[in-house]
């Protein structure tokens, strides 16, 4: 949530924010900056009427005591209750309208970013060269069919269309990889978490992704009451609202954790056949990390979680860039956000395996999430960042496509090898 401070003083700068993020949100800093002095109007009124009731009944015992008539005093009291009611019933609907509205304002992008879309997104850095090959490489699709590594069709008859389903050395290697992740972050500090999967809707109020994007997600109704909760999108949804309404002391900041967890989305399979296969699909595992640091440390550990997530690349032997993305490709509640990229050689081209992203203190304003300053003993609120540190489901295809031999086999990276019991190469069945 943007802080209505910035909006009241400045909202031309907001409004050009959005501008370069490409979201036109004028008519609604307009409106809301109208509905912030209503309120405010109507706060002042409900207080002058509570002042003066209080004041009447204070002299109530005094008239009673000289003898005099409080009829009048108890009629004015009676008045000023219904003006109380009347007033309270016009600030609700304003607040309602009010608090819509700001939850639907995307966050605003670093000034350092370049407008736009994608077109403009800057690649940083390049890691290791593209992989060549001296034969006719295969799609990873064939090469997981052919190794036995995933069962497609049983997938599919099994959830539907952009399902799959690991099997024999594919499930093992699913979890190499996943193990290679949680063992890094454990070694460089980051708490473990394993959260529900299932969440209810305030987690996607304050991660950002709603009410905006409420129906991207599956949701499951309750039959026994009213409540709806929704499969996770991403840990970040968990994770955000770890300490919602709550005030961490500075002393335990940052907090730096990580967290495993199948991700379900409901986005559509593409239509292009070099995304065939796992590339796109409605169910798949990331390990996320994330932390919450005060404003002044989040800097730091934006290039702190980049490198994590180039570190965790490196060592699978990918080649890679690291991406700057511009205003208009960072998410609707991040300020700003580097992609780490691949490439899948089936695709001709690079794919996102993470995404490291500050939202600043967008997702703590909506989870009034604050930490207290020990100089000063005020709150603040607290700045959250996340990244992948990784999602499998382009790791998998990319190191089956990269690694693959004239034979058909499949080279494992070094780094797995101790988690599947020291096997060096995945040989197609009956070989």
């Amino acid at each position: 949530m943007i802080d209505i401070k910035l909006i009241r003083e400045n909202p031309q700068k907001v409004k050009e924010g959005f501008i370069a993020k490409e979201v036109d949100c004028s008519d609604a800093v307009d409106r809301i900056l109208e509905l912030d002095t209503l309120r405010r109007q109507l706060i002042g009124k409900t207080e002058a009427c509570k002042a003066e009731q209080n004041k009447a009944s204070k002299s109530i015992p005094a008239m009673k005591k000289a003898g005099e008539d409080t009829a009048a005093v108890f009629a004015r009291m009676n008045e000023l209750k219904e003006e109380i009611k009347e007033i309270d019933a016009q600030l609700r609907g304003v607040e309602t309208e009010y608090t819509t509205l700001m939850l639907g304002l995307p966050n605003l992008p670093d000034e350092d970013l370049k407008p736009g879309g994608k077109e403009n997104n800057e690649p940083l850095r390049y890691f290791g060269e593209p992989h060549k090959f001296d034969f006719e490489p295969k799609h990873h699709v064939d090469l997981c069919t052919e190794l036995g590594m995933i069962d497609y069709e049983r997938g599919t008859k099994l959830a539907g269309s952009g399902f799959w389903m690991y099997t024999g050395m594919g499930a093992q290697l699913e979890w190499a990889l996943l193990n290679y992740f949680i063992e890094t972050h454990l070694k460089d500090g980051y708490e473990f978490i394993l959260p529900p999967h299932m969440l209810e809707y305030q987690c996607g109020v304050t991660a950002g992704q709603f009410p905006k994007f409420a129906d991207e997600v599956y949701k499951i109704a309750n039959p026994t009451d009213d409540r709806i909760h929704y499969m996770l999108p991403t840990a970040e949804a968990a994770l955000a609202s770890f300490f919602r309404d709550e005030i961490i002391p500075e002393k335990d900041l940052p907090r730096k954790m990580f967290a495993y967890t199948p991700c379900f989305r409901r986005e559509a399979g593409s239509a292009r056949a070099e995304e065939r296969g796992m590339v796109r699909g409605h169910q798949f595992n990331k390990v996320e990390m994330f932390q919450f640091t005060r404003p002044e440390d989040s800097p730091a550990a934006f290039d702190e979680l980049v490198t994590k997530a180039e570190d965790l690349v490196k060592g699978l032997g990918f080649h890679f860039r690291t991406v700057k993305l511009a205003a208009g490709d960072c998410s609707a509640s991040m300020a700003r956000t580097y992609d780490i990229e691949i490439q899948i050689p089936s695709m001709n081209g690079y794919k996102e395996v993470s995404s490291v992203s500050n939202a600043r203190d967008y997702q703590a304003r909506r989870g009034n999430i604050r930490f207290r300053r020990e100089s000063t003993g005020k709150t603040e609120y607290i700045h959250t960042l996340n990244g992948s540190g990784l999602a499998t489901s382009r790791i998998f295809p990319a190191l089956v496509e990269q690694n693959q031999q004239a034979d058909g086999s499949v080279v494992i990276p070094e780094v797995l090898r101790k988690y599947l019991g020291g096997l060096e190469v995945i040989r197609p069945l009956g070989k």
